[in-house]
């Protein structure tokens, strides 16, 4: 599980034959990164000294009041933004520091809430589009893959000569994931990519992103405000603090695989979704003290 300090396992599942399925990569360790906004100006303390390890494969959903560092943090591990102080590792190689700043890569692929897929590239086109822009594939070749990932994603390769303005928004969903797992990152970051959906159609993508960390095996970043998803969804749920952000709580999921909704009545279940709730409503009154005292 993923904990501020120490070293980890990587969480083990098993396919539909009861085989053992082994990460691929993909081992994050993140060591007192700090970020600070206009350091000569206003000087804003996002993130403090955020400490955290991620195990290859492993699936770790990030919570916290809103301002807490979430996307700040991914931001940084995504190359989007750079680190005040501390360091990033990947697999145990040096990523990012205050000399080193990360920049984008195939090895780290980010799905963001709103959609992103190009609107005048068939379904295909787009979920092709990462490894023929980077010259990793042949048109043949990436194809053949993109097909095979939507035939198992769901049956997506019945919609792929299908524009994404055609199709739901659980489904272009999907296919911006396909598009990412493509590049077969080491690292998928997710940013509250359901949070726009209705429950239905938020439970049934819960299960298709099950389905696809099944089949990847890709360590996963996810950050979100919804405490149900992220217990019912990851190995590990990590409770950030009020800003500036850091650790507050970490809770191992050790909800078997695979998941199901059943488990969501379970006494496991709602222990570890009370822990987060107190966890969070924690940093968020205090975020609305300081905020008033701010303001008075």
């Amino acid at each position: 599980m993923a904990l501020p300090a120490g070293e980890q396992v990587a969480p083990r599942e098993c396919d539909r034959n009861g085989t053992a399925m082994a990460a691929v990569g993909g081992g994050v360790s993140i060591r007192k990164v700090s970020k600070v906004y206009d350091p000569e100006g206003a000087r804003v303390v996002a993130l403090y000294e955020c400490s955290v390890e991620i195990a290859p494969g492993e699936f770790v959903a990030l919570v916290g009041p809103s301002g807490c560092g979430k996307s700040t943090l991914l931001n940084i591990l995504a190359g989007f933004d750079t680190l005040t102080s501390g360091e990033i590792y990947l697999n145990g190689k040096l990523l990012a520091s205050v000399n080193r700043p990360l920049q984008p890569g195939p090895d780290r692929v980010v799905v963001f809430q709103h959609g992103a897929l190009f609107p005048w590239k068939t379904v295909l086109e787009n979920v092709m589009y990462g490894p023929l822009r980077q010259k990793a594939m042949t048109a043949e070749e990436a194809e053949k893959k993109a097909i095979d990932l939507l035939q198992r994603c769901g049956g997506l390769d019945r919609v792929a000569t299908s524009y994404p303005t055609e199709l739901s928004s659980g489904m272009q969903r999907r296919v911006e994931i396909i598009r990412a797992l493509m590049n077969e990152p080491q690292v998928l970051l997710l940013d509250e990519p359901f949070r726009a959906m209705d429950t239905v159609s938020k439970t049934t993508m819960h299960q298709h992103l099950l389905e696809m960390y099944r089949m990847s095996r890709r360590t996963i970043v996810f950050i979100t405000h919804d405490l149900e998803e992220a217990i019912y969804l990851a190995d590990t749920a990590i409770v950030m603090t009020t800003r500036p952000g850091t650790v507050k709580k970490t809770l191992a999921v050790n909800l078997p695989r695979p998941r199901i909704p059943e488990m969501m009545s379970s006494r496991e279940y709602l222990d570890l979704k009370r822990q987060a709730a107190e966890g969070v409503h924690e940093e968020a009154r205090k975020a609305f003290e300081r905020g008033e005292r701010e303001q008075a």
